[in-house]
């Protein structure tokens, strides 16, 4: 079973047994028991639900439109010492009826690569140590950052043109920093790789992300990098999705269930989503299928869900992309999805 969904009522006088309530919930340090703790005071209590991503809004849900009537007269704009003294912003909310294009069921996260089944992708937990991590943390921090909307970047080697998704391979910025020559070295070394040991990888982006921001569903251009992706995550944790459109093409977000086929009836166009957990010093390879066919995609989320447990996002999450320029055109057997062979 998936998730009920709620939206706003349709006029403001509207009364409801659900209530929207704002400025609490497992982003901000509060759980669902210490928010039903507070609510079933009023009455008998459904359930609560998160209303959102941000983990900072829930909807609490009763069994009778008088119990919602006396929580929402009782606490919204008001602070409640059970809960910190935070002060809630509530308002009456409905359930709307569920589509084929809303969500039914949260896609299982995986642990690890083998579990997601995606040839070509590979995940090394603690691929470096606590103590690698912050030196390479303070080896950036030590660099000048270029700011985007969002989060913040450097690049090195050569630069990543966002507004063409690209690189510029007659503007090399030099050789790659002597401080990630041990990832280097060891990559290289890594049993766990297959034909990797010629390979001089010869971009290096940084990004850090801030929490709630993440990136757009999207695969690396074909004719800018060679087959191999490398991304190391420091400091923060988060999910990543893997999408297969099969028509090769980005599509608005649809919700899904589980790790099966999803279909547009509007389009007829279907996705597969694959999902997979991201810890700080691991380790992730795009390569083959999964390099070529699959978009990846990081949701915008402060809280990811994963198994039933929920992880906060760091303060700060940032990621070392290595990769290989590519000096032709890409033969990939996956035409569909290359901008070499449309």
């Amino acid at each position: 079973m998936g998730l009920p969904r709620f939206g706003r009522t349709k006029n403001d006088g509207e009364l409801s047994s659900n209530l929207y309530v704002a400025n609490c919930g497992p982003a901000v340090g509060i759980s669902d028991d210490d928010i039903a703790s507070v609510f079933c005071k009023f009455g008998e209590l459904k359930g609560v639900y998160a209303a959102d991503e941000s983990g900072t809004r829930v909807i609490v849900a009763y069994a009778e439109e008088g119990s919602a009537q006396a929580a929402l007269k009782a606490l919204h704009g008001r602070p409640c010492p059970e809960l910190g003294g935070r002060s809630m912003h509530i308002r009456y909310s409905v359930l709307q009826p569920t589509t084929q294009d809303q969500a039914t069921d949260l896609v299982p996260v995986s642990i690890t690569a083998s579990e997601v089944s995606i040839s070509g992708l590979y995940l090394i937990h603690d691929f470096i140590s606590a103590k690698e991590e912050e030196e390479l943390l303070q080896a950036v921090d030590c660099r000048p950052w270029n700011s985007l909307a969002k989060r913040r970047v450097q690049h090195y080697g050569y630069e990543f043109r966002y507004d063409t998704r690209n690189v510029n391979t007659r503007h090399c910025l030099g050789e790659l920093p002597s401080f990630v020559s041990p990832i280097l070295e060891r990559i290289s070394s890594c049993p766990s790789f297959k034909n990797i040991k010629n390979i001089v990888l010869d971009q290096l982006t940084v990004n850090e992300y801030p929490p709630g921001v993440g990136l757009s569903p999207h695969i690396d251009t074909h004719s800018a990098f060679e087959d191999l992706i490398f991304s190391l995550s420091l400091s923060g944790p988060c999910i990543m999705e893997f999408r297969r459109y099969e028509n090769g093409d980005w599509l608005p977000k649809v919700a899904s269930s589980s790790v099966a086929k999803i279909e547009n009836t509007e389009d007829q166009s279907n996705f597969i989503r694959r999902t997979i957990y991201l810890p700080p010093r691991s380790l992730l390879l795009l390569s083959g299928e999964a390099r070529y066919a699959w978009h990846h995609y990081i949701p915008h989320h402060k809280i990811d869900k994963v198994n039933g447990s929920v992880i906060r996002r760091a303060s700060r999450r940032v990621s070392f992309t290595l990769r290989k320029v590519r000096a032709g055109l890409c033969k990939c057997e996956f035409s569909q999805y290359c901008d070499s062979q449309r």
